[in-house]
C-alpha cells in the first residue's frame, strides 16, 4: 500500500471515530428523597372547666331533657314562680333544652330579663305570673326532682273564709336531735334547729325512707283520716299536678326545709296560706296510689332527707 492509500485510510478512520464517539452522559442525580416527617397535630386546648358547671356556680342552670321548671326549682331550693320572674317567663311550662335559666336571686335584687346562652341577648319585659288557687289539672311524669315543679312564690294569702283552720291536739316536740347528729350530712341552720315537728298523721309506717327508692315514709290509715302540718310554715302548693302523688300539699318551713303530703282524698288549705303546726291541711286518701295512705316527705334544699331525723320518737 502506498502512502496515498495510507493517508486516505487514516482520514476515513478519523471521521468514523468522530461519528461513533459516545456522547457525554449527564450526571446521575439521586432522586430518592428522604420523606419529610409529618408535623404533629396541635390539639385544641381543653376547656378549663365544664361550661354547665361554671354556669351553675354563677347561679345559672342549663335545662336538660326531662326538666320542668318545678323540678329545677325544687333541686335549687327555690320557688318556681320566682325563677319564672327572674327569667321573664310568661309561661312557666315553656322551657327548652339547653336554655339557660337563672336559679338564684340577682345580687342587686332587681329582676332581670330572660337569660340566654352566651352571645344571645333578648330583652324581654318581666311578666306577672298568675297565681293558681285551685288544684292543677295537668299531669307531669314523675321524676326524682319532680316535686320542684310545685313550689310557689312566698306571698301572704287570706285564710279560706269557708273553713276555719283546725288544730290537732298532737303534742309538740322538737326535732330528733340525736338522730340528726348521727347523720353527718344533716347540717341544720340555727333557724332550722329551732323548728319543732309532730307526726303528720296517726297510723303504722308501712314504708320507710330509702334514698333512691322511697323519698319519704308511708303511713297507713283510713279514708278521711286527718293529715296535719308537721310544722309551722306556708303552703307552697296545693293541687294534683304531678303524676304519682295524687292530691298533694307542700309546706315550706324555712329557707331550706319543706314538707310534702301526698295521696290525699281532699285538700283543706290554699296556696300561700300560713299554717300552724298541727293544723288540719288534708284528709287521707288513695289518690294516685293503690291503698289509703299518706306519703310524707321532708326536703332540705331540694334534696329528700329521712323524716325520722326530724320527727319525734313514738
Amino acid at each position: 500500500m502506498n502512502k496515498s492509500s495510507l493517508l486516505l485510510l487514516s482520514i476515513m478512520l478519523g471521521a468514523l471515530s468522530a461519528c461513533t464517539t459516545a456522547p457525554q452522559q449527564a450526571p446521575v442525580v439521586d432522586r430518592h428523597l428522604t420523606p419529610t416527617s409529618p408535623q404533629p397535630m396541635v390539639k385544641p386546648p381543653a376547656p378549663s372547666e365544664d361550661a354547665s358547671k361554671a354556669r351553675d356556680e354563677r347561679g345559672l342552670y342549663t335545662v336538660k331533657k326531662g326538666d320542668t321548671l318545678i323540678k329545677i326549682a325544687l333541686e335549687h331550693g327555690q320557688s318556681y314562680t320566682d325563677i319564672a320572674a327572674w327569667n321573664s317567663l310568661a309561661n312557666p311550662n315553656d322551657i327548652k333544652v339547653d336554655q339557660v335559666l337563672r336559679v338564684l336571686p340577682p345580687e342587686n335584687g332587681v329582676v332581670i330579663g330572660k337569660v340566654e346562652p352566651p352571645g344571645v341577648t333578648t330583652p324581654v319585659p318581666v311578666p306577672v305570673v298568675p297565681r293558681k288557687t285551685s288544684p292543677r289539672g295537668d299531669k307531669k311524669p314523675y321524676t326524682e326532682g319532680a316535686l320542684a315543679d310545685l313550689q310557689k312564690q312566698d306571698s301572704d294569702k287570706p285564710e279560706r273564709p269557708d273553713r276555719a283552720p283546725a288544730v290537732a291536739s298532737a303534742p309538740s316536740s322538737t326535732v330528733n336531735t340525736s338522730a340528726a347528729s348521727a347523720a353527718p350530712a344533716m347540717q341544720l341552720s340555727a333557724e332550722d334547729r329551732e323548728l319543732t315537728w309532730i307526726w303528720p298523721s296517726d297510723g303504722r309506717v308501712v314504708a320507710t325512707f330509702d334514698e333512691g327508692k322511697n323519698k319519704g315514709i308511708d303511713i297507713a290509715g283510713r279514708a278521711g283520716q286527718h293529715v296535719m302540718a308537721a310544722g309551722a310554715g306556708k303552703v307552697m302548693y296545693a293541687g294534683s299536678g304531678i303524676r304519682g302523688y295524687g292530691n298533694l300539699v307542700i309546706v315550706k318551713h324555712s329557707n331550706s326545709l319543706l314538707s310534702a303530703y301526698a295521696h290525699n282524698r281532699a285538700i283543706l288549705v290554699k296556696e300561700g296560706e300560713s299554717v300552724r303546726k298541727g293544723q288540719l291541711i288534708a284528709e287521707m286518701g288513695d289518690s294516685d296510689t293503690d291503698a289509703v295512705k299518706l306519703h310524707f316527705e321532708i326536703r332540705q334544699q331540694g334534696k329528700p332527707v329521712d323524716p325520722s331525723k326530724f320527727l319525734p320518737n313514738r
